[in-house]
């Protein structure tokens, strides 16, 4: 019950976003997006409190570990912070596919929306499969440390450059169901031609923009897994921080250039959970210690940044 009451305020409120807010096409200004991510920040921090209301009084039995509800609370807020730090990167993939796609700013925020959509979707299914498996198999967590540390080894290999994204699986597996006509660039997903139903190149960076989302939550859900078990806390963790991930994008689409360090920073978060879950049967880390080792490395990661590009405009 818990978790249906949660996914209707989630799905409530991205109907607000899109019917109410957002109604027609426009081209989000940084004053607005700024506006918007403070209050999806604002909400899943109100959430936290919520957590720890919710366990404290074991609402629908969702605590049957007997977890205190300051532990619960707290992991809350450090998978948080680390879905939405991994979150950064994947909104670097996102203003590439953009790009590539050619799709203009006012059509940018309707994309995303139904990309949040099928992200909650496929990130319930990733959650509850992985929590079984962490929980069946002790060793799972070596596994997923070993992904992760592989994750950031294979991020600090990686050449910032742009891809050919027509040649991903997502556009493979479009191109086989529909035939695309990649010159429709006015806001709609598919066409009628002839007679039959026609993709766009909106539709496709759609899907595109989807299996990006598939592929980082296979390093941002482990990650979490370091963190805690708890199903219930690490989906809430994990959809408020997709949740806000629009407008954030829409803040820092114009300023990626300035945070180009923060790469290093991610690719060091990676590497601290990862070493964390290889060594969790010999050595425990608190999560109070891990939530300040993550926003050291993030803090860190900013202040260069911001420097660096200082130091390159004069």
């Amino acid at each position: 019950m818990i978790w249906l009451v949660f996914l209707l305020i989630v799905f409530g409120l991205l109907a607000l976003d899109l019917g109410v807010f957002n109604k027609g096409y426009h081209q989000v200004s940084m004053k607005e997006s700024l506006k918007w991510t403070g209050i999806w920040v604002a909400l899943a921090l109100l959430f936290g409190g919520a957590v720890y209301f919710i366990y404290e009084h074991n609402w629908f039995g969702v605590n049957h570990h007997g977890a205190s509800p300051a532990q619960a609370m707290l992991d809350y807020y450090a998978g948080y912070l680390i879905e939405e730090s991994l979150s950064l990167d994947n909104i670097f993939v996102i203003a590439l596919v953009f790009k590539f796609f050619k799709v203009e700013q006012k059509y940018q925020h309707n994309i995303l929306f139904w990309g949040i959509i099928g992200a909650v979707v496929f990130r319930l299914i990733m959650i509850l499969l992985g929590t079984a498996f962490v929980r069946q198999f002790e060793w799972s967590t070596y596994v997923f440390g070993i992904i992760l540390v592989y994750s950031a080894l294979k991020m600090l290999k990686e050449e910032d450059e742009e891809s050919d994204f027509k040649d991903t699986i997502g556009v493979r597996l479009v191109s086989k169901m529909f035939k695309i006509n990649w010159n429709i660039k006015d806001g709609r997903y598919f066409i009628r031609e002839n007679g039959k139903r026609v993709a766009t190149s909106f539709f496709v960076a759609l899907i595109v923009v989807e299996f990006s989302d598939i592929l980082f939550a296979v390093d941002s859900i482990p990650a979490i897994f370091a963190i805690t078990t708890d199903p219930f806390i690490v989906f809430t963790s994990n959809i408020f921080a997709i949740l806000g991930l629009r407008n954030m994008y829409f803040f820092l689409a114009n300023m990626l250039d300035r945070f180009h360090y923060m790469k290093f920073s991610l690719i060091a978060v990676l590497m601290f959970v990862g070493i964390k879950m290889l060594l969790v049967h010999y050595l425990h880390i608190p999560t109070s210690i891990s939530l300040i080792v993550i926003v050291l490395l993030l803090a860190s990661g900013i202040v260069y940044s911001l420097i660096a590009s200082s130091h390159q405009e004069k």
